[in-house]
């Protein structure tokens, strides 16, 4: 398999230098109310996820993968706790404080690809960019260097459904990117795929994360990646628990 072949390679990569810490999550409880239930997806959870690290996040469906994901990057507020990401404390600010802060400091890939379907490649990559109030020609060019790595530069005035499901989740890599973000957040990014292109695209994204020293932190049921991950931790029952693949480093996670 792809994923097997580049096991090695991206062990390598990682060096043996315990990095900084990057996102400290403390105390962190967020809970959902359906009619008269009332469910407790995050019950008191301290994180800290490392500068440069990939971190896998395994659960079941509903286990509250998802959520913590949109509780980094800023989309829903936790019920209690606080968040910091490198020297700001992202649960202090207000909501469009939040939202300014995710578009120019994180990118997120999304399972479903979200591309919009009435712009080309090219725009659907450029618009988070020309929304920031970025110079058109500036964005034009870093898009389409990023279109270059994904491999798909020459396609970048196709729309969306003139694309394969492997090559809309490379343009939602490439979105994800373009703003050199220093954290990027992937909800199941090849839950939608086969096998054989979720392990092509697999392999790019993280490529592309390690080359650029980025913290990745990936929502999965794939098994595969665990083998490729610095840490694996598993998400259920209100708890976050640190499985220590690739080395524990057996403080980062409590609750």
């Amino acid at each position: 398999m792809m994923i097997e072949r580049q096991i090695d390679e991206l062990k390598a990569a990682r060096g043996g230098k315990r990095p900084q810490p990057l996102i400290t999550l403390h105390g962190l409880s967020k809970a959902f109310t359906e009619g008269s239930q009332t469910r407790m997806v995050l019950d008191d959870v301290d994180v800290t996820f490392y500068a440069g690290e990939f971190v896998a996040l395994f659960g079941q469906s509903g286990s509250g993968k998802s959520t913590l994901l949109n509780l980094i990057s800023g989309i829903e507020k936790p019920d209690a706790g606080s968040i910091d990401i490198r020297d700001v404390t992202l649960t202090a600010l207000r909501e469009r404080e939040r939202t300014l802060f995710r578009r120019d400091h994180i990118g997120f890939i999304f399972q479903f690809f979200n591309l919009i379907p009435t712009l080309t490649v090219l725009e659907n990559v450029t618009l988070p960019r020309e929304l920031a109030g970025r110079r058109q020609a500036d964005v034009a060019q870093d898009a389409l260097r990023i279109l270059e790595r994904v491999g798909l530069a020459d396609r970048r005035d196709s729309f969306p459904d003139k694309l394969s499901g492997g090559e809309q989740q490379r343009i939602a890599i490439a979105r994800a990117l373009v703003h050199d973000p220093m954290l990027v957040l992937a909800d199941e990014p090849t839950g939608n795929l086969d096998e054989q292109t979720g392990e092509r695209v697999l392999t790019l994204l993280l490529e592309l994360t390690r080359q650029a020293g980025k913290t990745l932190i990936m929502a999965t049921h794939n098994p595969a990646i665990a083998e490729l991950a610095d840490r694996v931790m598993r998400v259920g029952d209100g708890r976050v628990r640190d499985e220590g693949e690739q080395g524990s480093r057996g403080d980062g996670v409590s609750g």
